[in-house]
C-alpha cells in the first residue's frame, strides 16, 4: 500500500524513476479498489464514486508508466506500444545512472552508456 501512496504524491511528475514493485504495486492496488468500487456502485445502481475514482487515478497512472519506460531506459511514448510496454514494464531496470536519472534501488556499476559502447572500442583511446 506504501507503493500506492508514494504514486499518488508523485500525482504529474513524470521525470525519474519507477521500480517494477512501485508499478505492480500501485497497478495492483488501483485495481482491486477499482473493483471495489464498481461492485459497490453496481449494487446501489450508479457508479459514480467509480468514475470519480477512474479520472482521479488516470494522470498517476500514465505519470508512474513514464517513470517505469524511464527505468528501463525508454522514451515513455513506448507506453502506447500495445504488447511491448507490458515486457519493459516486467524487465529490470537500467542498473546505475541512465539518462533519465538515478538508479531507484540505488545499484553501482553499469549504467546505460556502458551497454550501449559498441564492442572492441577502447573508450580510452
Amino acid at each position: 500500500m506504501n507503493y500506492f501512496i508514494i504514486v499518488l504524491q508523485k500525482y504529474a511528475q513524470f521525470t525519474g524513476r519507477a521500480r517494477r514493485s512501485e508499478y505492480w504495486y500501485f497497478a495492483l492496488f488501483s485495481s482491486i479498489i477499482s473493483i471495489i468500487l464498481y461492485l459497490v456502485g453496481d449494487a446501489m445502481g450508479f457508479n459514480l464514486l467509480y468514475n470519480i475514482y477512474s479520472f482521479a487515478v488516470l494522470i498517476p497512472s500514465i505519470a508512474v508508466g513514464v517513470r517505469r519506460m524511464h527505468d528501463v531506459n525508454k522514451s515513455g511514448w513506448f507506453l502506447l506500444i500495445p504488447i511491448y510496454n507490458l515486457i519493459l514494464a516486467f524487465t529490470d531496470g537500467t542498473p546505475g545512472e541512465n539518462a533519465y536519472g538515478q538508479d531507484p534501488k540505488g545499484r553501482q556499476g553499469f549504467g546505460a552508456m556502458d551497454y550501449e559502447k559498441p564492442l572492441g572500442v577502447d573508450p580510452n583511446s
